[in-house]
């Protein structure tokens, strides 16, 4: 009843409060530094809540990040080092879902670390320092697995956050 309660009445209005223009534009860069430093692609995603039909469904927050990571083409990189940054603000969760090449090579306690970082970020109210800190996060963990290699980069994916 919870999920259901937070997906129906929860957080659709904070999109557009804590998510605006300017706050997307600053994600964006740090993705775009972050990427400077790494051969990896990092994408995020925000959502307000789910679909009652996907609530219904037994959707988790998981399943859809792993929806959004396949919709998203994030496993379609170079190198296989993808990595997706999914927030849902209904309930609270944050995902990270890594594709294989990276996924190997790091360790599950340091994505969890991640969004631990995210997380208490959030329930200062920071949400866009929040969400930097993670793609900050999640770079340092790419530059360390998939440094850059000198050769030009080309950018697989937006930088700048999907606001769903």
């Amino acid at each position: 009843m919870q999920r259901i309660t937070a997906n129906l009445f929860g957080a659709w209005f904070q999109i557009g409060r804590q998510f605006g223009p300017d706050t997307l534009d600053a994600i964006a860069s740090t993705v775009s530094t972050g990427e400077a430093t790494h051969r990896g692609e990092l994408r995020v995603a925000i959502e307000s809540r789910l679909p009652m039909s996907a609530v219904a469904s037994g959707v988790t927050a998981r399943d859809r990040a792993a929806m959004l990571f396949a919709h998203l083409r994030v496993w379609d990189t170079d190198d296989n080092c993808g990595v997706l940054l999914y927030v849902l603000l209904a309930e609270h969760r944050i995902e990270i879902i890594a594709d294989r090449g990276i996924a190997k090579a790091v360790a599950p306690a340091e994505w969890e670390a991640i969004t631990t970082h995210m997380r208490d970020a959030f329930a200062e109210g920071r949400f866009r320092e929040g969400v930097q800190i993670g793609v900050a996060d999640a770079g340092a963990l790419l530059a360390r697995h998939f440094p850059a290699d000198g050769r030009p980069r080309e950018n697989q994916l937006p930088d700048r956050p999907l606001v769903l």
